[in-house]
């Protein structure tokens, strides 16, 4: 029976597995469908897209750079659902990362490695801070966080309208003076040192998540918070935490997005669809920090890709929004699908049946004995 379980467990994962996959692929075959019918090849249109993407060194540092905040607002809203809240405000937790870097690197007049240190550090505060007021208000007053955190994107969006129209206007124009050329991240392989940042921290949210004990208290609240809170777990504790880190994250994300990718100003539609992205990604990497890099960057090569698509066989670039949308629609129905009891039913009894066999080795050996 111990056997049969475990059985059942390894095809239950490789199934969770392999849905993203799939879903990738569906949507692709349907994106190739609708390309066909617009008349092009979809072998030709989807060879310009990697080319466009991944066709040189300087298109693949080009491609993770598109893909830098992605991975910021999915690892962003992973933990937070690891924790079993659901953190919608990564956009608004984004924005204020970048609103409280450029206040402290122009308002302060703060330049070279301090400026960018200080303006890192400002966004991860800040950033915090916003993923906190949520969780203030869901512990203290049971308030739905995803209609709180929704609710502050757009007074972020404000505040950083004010910023960049009042508060560091350059000269009277609807956006910000320019970061000092001293104060921006440096480069690296012709992209900004942001992309390596953002992937030390998936690799260390997977460790922090899936190795330590402060880890497995967030996975334990996130399955049950009431038998976690039995057994002895500071639940709001560490949901408020949790709404911290997570607003932490998109925060960075915010100031290296401000600090390390041209125009380096504030403006508007900075951060715009980055973190309902991010939550699309978390979604279909099944919350794991590492797939949500990999699903960040397949994102980031789709919308790097998408122009060259267009420039040579013709279509529009919002193909590359039907195939993004269908990889979502194609994984979270995925994942609803195989937790369905029959499908679950259908695939065990694909498997070996393992514990039929187990009484006649039981009365063999019975019998050996006998003799």
């Amino acid at each position: 029976m111990a056997k049969s379980s475990s059985s059942d467990n390894s095809r239950e994962k490789l199934l969770t597995t392999l849905t993203p996959v799939v879903s990738v692929l569906l949507a692709l075959i349907v994106g190739a469908i609708i390309i066909a019918c617009l008349g092009k090849s979809p072998v030709q249109g989807y060879a310009a897209m990697l080319q466009g993407s991944l066709g040189s060194l300087s298109k693949v540092a080009k491609t993770l750079e598109r893909s830098c905040p992605l991975i910021f607002t999915g690892l962003c809203a992973v933990f937070a659902y690891k924790c079993g809240v659901f953190n919608l405000g990564g956009e608004g937790q984004f924005i204020m990362g970048g609103c409280a870097a450029a206040t402290v690197v122009l308002g302060l007049g703060l330049d070279g490695p301090v400026g960018m240190l200080c303006g890192l550090t400002a966004g991860i505060v800040v950033g915090g801070l916003w993923g906190l007021l949520p969780g203030i208000m869901k512990i203290t007053r049971g308030l739905n966080e995803m209609i709180t955190t929704i609710m502050l994107n757009y007074v972020a969006m404000y505040f950083m309208e004010y910023v960049f129209k009042n508060l560091l206007s350059d000269n009277g124009l609807p956006k910000t003076l320019a970061m000092p050329n001293a104060a921006r991240l440096p480069g690296i392989g012709g992209m900004h040192v942001g992309v390596i940042l953002a992937v030390l921290l998936g690799l260390f949210l997977w460790y922090l998540i899936f190795r330590t004990s402060f880890g497995f208290k967030i996975r334990a609240v996130g399955m049950n918070p009431i038998a976690s809170r039995v057994s002895g777990f500071p639940v709001n504790r560490l949901v408020l935490l949790a709404f911290v880190i997570s607003g932490a994250i998109a925060g960075m994300g915010g100031a290296v997005e401000l600090l390390g990718k041209t125009p380096y100003r504030l403006a508007a539609g900075f951060g715009a669809g980055f973190g309902f992205d991010g939550v699309a990604i978390a979604l279909i990497s099944q919350l794991n920090p590492i797939a949500a890099m990999l699903v960040a960057i397949l994102f980031g090569i789709l919308n790097t890709g998408g122009t060259m698509m267009q420039s040579v066989i013709g279509v529009p670039t919002a193909i590359v929004d039907i195939i993004r949308g269908l990889i979502i629609i194609f994984a979270v129905a995925g994942m609803a699908i195989v937790k369905l009891p029959k499908i679950i039913a259908f695939f065990s009894s694909r498997g070996p049946k393992q514990g039929a066999n187990e009484p006649e080795v039981a009365t063999d050996k019975k019998a050996e004995v006998t003799a």
